[in-house]
């Protein structure tokens, strides 16, 4: 008789991981169902790694493998900034850091209707939800969430964009937030938007608080929890 594979999934989360490895075994996990993010797959009731990276986990039932790529693979319901590249009549194409550019139809806003659609310059950056990634198609984009309302979606005006590691970007996402983001927002008052895809875009009143905040996220990403401390206590007793 063929054995089980004995991996189960809390000893390999937040652990390194490469093709192949086996993650889960859902002839273990009765009555449960989980939901597979970008470098997993399955093969009947196993789970194993398609791209090497990091097992994460997110309540209550996602896994994924988290890598420190700069080409962004788009999954459903990622939340991404986006970068307008052409407008047509029924639709924009957007870069969002991936294979491909994804497709924005202009009626993918709340309200618009054909007499009210929007208007963007080329350059116009964006705050939008991935809401199909069909093979040999496009990604389509949505600028709603799943009830059809704008939330925080939409064109994101003034402040400053720079690109990270998609790693990053899941670890400034992550929950509890990250020490950096912590630190920074209990002494300083700035917006933040951060996509999937490996771009964040801060604002802040002073251009200063612009500054500081985006270059303690970039210096983040090879730091522990406790150097993240550190390095935004150090930070911020420069502007006391």
């Amino acid at each position: 008789m063929e054995d089980k594979p004995s991996t189960t999934p809390k000893n390999l989360i937040n652990q390194s991981v490469v093709p192949g490895d086996v993650v889960l075994d859902l002839s273990t996990m009765a009555d449960q169902t989980i939901k597979l993010g970008g470098g997993l797959r399955q093969d009947g009731d196993v789970i194993s790694v398609t791209k090497a990276g990091k097992l994460r986990f997110t309540k209550p039932n996602k896994y994924w493998v988290e890598g420190s790529h700069k080409r962004y693979v788009p999954c459903v319901e990622d939340h991404i900034l986006g970068i307008v590249v052409e407008c047509r009549a029924d639709n924009f194409l957007v870069d969002i850091k991936g294979p491909t550019l994804a497709d924005l139809p202009v009626l993918a806003f709340e309200g618009v209707i054909r007499r009210n659609i929007p208007r963007f310059e080329i350059g116009t950056l964006l705050y939008a939800r991935v809401v199909k990634t069909n093979a040999g198609m496009n990604p389509e984009l949505s600028c709603t969430d799943a009830n059809g309302k704008a939330a925080e979606f939409g064109p994101l005006k003034e402040g400053f964009m720079f690109e990270t590691s998609t790693g990053l970007s899941r670890m400034l996402l992550s929950s509890p937030p990250c020490p950096i983001l912590e630190g920074l927002g209990k002494k300083l008052s700035f917006e933040i938007a951060v996509g999937l895809n490996g771009r964040v875009w801060v604002n802040a009143e002073s251009p200063s608080t612009v500054i500081l905040v985006s270059n303690a996220i970039m210096k983040s990403e090879s730091l522990s929890a406790a150097q993240q401390k550190i390095t935004v206590e150090k930070l911020l007793q420069r502007v006391q």
